[in-house]
């Protein structure tokens, strides 16, 4: 596949990495390794990776696996079955990049532990993705992205002042994936320096306590824990979402005093109440969050969704809409490419970064195994 940019060329042509991965944080790192001309070989248990089974909502296939697997090759191996632990073995004596987000001290046992690996190949990159790191008592812990919201201290303070809330997304996951690109994107550039490779570990409380630092910071400032305050800010006034007359919800954001004076005037039609007694301050407006947000509530109450945008607008006030789905779907601003599927083609949000102005093609989503016949040939001598 040729850059977007029309180069020719990817970054990652010529890198080999070996993934010994499921479910979501490790095959969001390779992904975007593949994505980059990576060439990744995803190995497999024969009933495929557990993630593949999550939902069937893509023509049969499930959402996460389309998702975060395209442009990589299937292998279905044992690493239990000596004949294919010396398969592996081969293609990492080749890689560039080794993976693996198994139990914890299952690669060890298996003979792919990342030490002996380092030892034996100076230049490989080992990626080990845990769920708490490791040498303490959360170590042998199982760790899916729920529980880590929740250990991590997110789910408390996510959600209304009723409880906490789980977050929509598998945001640990997602967020260790993300480190553990970065660290190996700076391992691959460290080895043009010095010729060696790295022993990496990311864990997704790790990934998530690192989001966590303000809450936590704060915290440790101030005695007082963030709270709960659902669509609002817990320390910005107002920032939060009100209903319009024709039931729409518009989220504002007021960050300083000059927008809190040009969201008096031109959306609420007072100018002089930026300036009144319980107003005049966010740290007034905090304390009197109540009247203020009511004030605030009133005004879009008579206003419809388009005529609450056009004085938003017009007033330079930060402003979103609380979204379904559905909206999503047709928004102006999603982008979205085509990959191949063993199911047909499937339409999935495109990458975030632009190349050149452009989203790189991504290669096809593969079927369970469908690379073995290939990869055992090549590398199986």
């Amino acid at each position: 596949m040729t850059d977007a940019g029309g180069s020719g060329a990817r970054p990652l042509d010529g890198i080999t990495v070996l993934a010994l991965e499921q479910a979501v944080a490790a095959p969001y790192c390779s992904s975007r390794l593949a994505d980059a001309g990576a060439r990744v070989i995803k190995v497999e248990r024969p009933e495929g990776d557990f993630a593949r089974g999550y939902d069937a909502a893509v023509g049969g296939l499930s959402s996460y696996f389309v998702w975060l697997n395209r442009g990589k090759e299937s292998l279905v191996a044992d690493i239990k079955d000596p004949a294919d632990v010396r398969l592996l073995h081969a293609i990492l004596a080749e890689a560039d990049v080794f993976i693996q987000n198994l139990a914890p001290g299952a690669a060890e046992r298996a003979g792919f532990g990342s030490e002996a690996l380092r030892a034996a190949h100076p230049r490989l990159i080992t990626l080990d993705i845990t769920g708490y790191g490791s040498g303490h008592a959360y170590a042998q812990m199982k760790a899916y992205d729920l529980l880590v919201q929740a250990e991590s201290g997110l789910a408390a303070i996510t959600g209304h002042p009723a409880g906490p809330g789980r977050v929509g997304v598998s945001a640990c996951d997602i967020a260790c994936g993300m480190a553990a690109h970065a660290a190996v994107l700076e391992a691959l550039i460290a080895r043009e320096r010095t010729g060696r490779g790295s022993r990496l570990s990311v864990s997704l409380f790790d990934g998530m306590a690192d989001w966590m630092n303000v809450p936590l910071l704060y915290y440790e400032g101030t005695g007082r824990a963030p709270q709960r305050v659902g669509l609002a800010h817990p320390s910005i006034c107002p920032y939060g979402a009100f209903r319009t007359a024709d039931d729409g919800l518009v989220l504002i954001a007021i960050q300083n005093e000059r927008e809190w004076a040009a969201f008096c005037a031109g959306v609420l039609g007072e100018p002089d109440l930026a300036t009144r007694a319980g107003y005049q301050s966010n740290t007034v407006r905090v304390a009197n969050r109540p009247e203020v947000d009511a004030r605030v509530a009133a005004a879009f109450a008579g206003l419809t969704r388009d005529a609450a945008a056009e004085r938003l607008r017009a007033s330079g006030t930060a402003y979103g809409f609380v979204n379904e789905l559905a909206d999503l779907v047709t928004h102006p601003a999603l982008r979205r490419v085509s990959v191949e599927t063993p199911a047909g083609s499937a339409r999935i949000v495109a990458p975030p970064a632009l190349i050149d102005g452009s989203s790189r093609p991504l290669g096809p989503v593969p079927a369970i195994g469908a690379q073995s016949d290939a990869i055992r040939a090549e590398f199986g001598r």
